[in-house]
């Protein structure tokens, strides 16, 4: 499964040389490097967010936009579903790669990680890949200059104009729909922490409501944390047995965290800004539930807080 080809064919089917209808405009580094910007010097949109997070998920997933439940947000909800969650989710879309340069800094993810393959991850789920065109994602409020886009592609193993980034920061419409659309991400990075063997999801299923823009990326990572740790709701497709499902359950959520339980500004706060500081256990969403295909048995674990949602989305 070449996740790099098959979302570089994605790319350039969905954006047209001219990219006007998504709001989104292309550019070229100096170095050769495609730059597709979704929202930092234009505009994007909805759909750019869509396109942005199906290629996180190297398009081995579906998001939608639909209503959120009346009782979390009255507004609309991201979904994400795939058939494919350890490449899609763990291989491709977790922001795992720090990328910075001169005056440069993003969190990278998308197909390029399983390239470049250099995260501790891969070694426990495989997906490291050799490609000769290279296509990735980074959360951003700045285009790179050649230095990062030639660190990038060396790490990657291509030639500097081979390969493709998008970008948008998470203050945009793009980077805000893009990063609520990890909430099965989330759950997956959380059993891969808590040593649970990824290989037994089959499928999975994520809603998180999708927040107001923010008016900057620090008050954005509050709101884009919050729709998934407060009102993301997961549901995977597991096999195995059950004794090993009951006990892993009530850890997944991010109720089994130390800071849990005020909006995930005022944490960040506390922490002097340091996503380090924070108990990792907090990353996860607030309900995962897990349906055991062995055996036909269902667990819900966790709870949804509509009151942190409105007073994070409120501010």
């Amino acid at each position: 499964m070449d996740l790099n080809d098959r979302t570089l064919e994605y790319c350039d089917e969905i954006l047209p040389d001219d990219s006007g209808d998504m709001r989104v405009e292309s550019s070229q580094a100096d170095c050769g490097t495609r730059l597709i910007d979704c929202g930092i010097q234009t505009r994007g949109g909805l759909e750019a967010g869509r396109m942005l997070a199906e290629i996180c998920l190297a398009t081995l997933g579906t998001i939608e936009l639909v209503p959120c439940r009346a009782d979390l947000w009255s507004g609309v909800a991201v979904t994400v579903s795939t058939d494919q969650p350890i490449a899609a989710c763990m291989a491709s879309q977790y922001a795992g790669w720090q990328i910075s340069g001169e005056d440069f800094f993003g969190m990278g993810s998308g197909p390029m990680r399983a390239a470049a393959g250099t995260e501790a991850i891969f070694d426990d789920i495989g997906f490291r890949e050799k490609t000769e065109e290279a296509i990735g994602v980074i959360e951003t409020a700045k285009l790179p200059g050649s230095d990062v886009c030639e660190k990038i592609a060396a790490a990657c193993g291509v030639e500097p104009g081979d390969l493709t980034l998008l970008m948008a920061p998470t203050a945009s419409l793009a980077g805000t729909v893009q990063v609520v659309a990890r909430s099965v991400e989330t759950a997956l990075h959380k059993m891969h922490e808590l040593k649970f063997d990824l290989h037994r999801v089959v499928s999975g299923y994520g809603s998180a409501p999708l927040p107001p823009v923010a008016a900057n990326d620090l008050a954005g990572i509050g709101r884009t944390n919050d729709a998934v740790l407060y009102g993301g709701e997961v549901t995977l497709w597991v096999t195995g047995d059950d004794a090993s499902l009951e006990a892993l359950g009530p850890q997944i959520p991010s109720l089994s965290s130390k800071d849990y339980g005020e909006p995930f500004a005022g944490i960040f706060e506390r922490y002097n800004h340091d996503f380090y500081q924070i108990d990792p256990l907090l990353f996860s969403p607030a309900v995962v539930t897990l349906n055991n295909l062995d055996t036909g048995k269902t667990w819900r674990f966790g709870e949804l807080r509509g009151d942190v949602i409105e007073r994070s989305f409120s501010n």
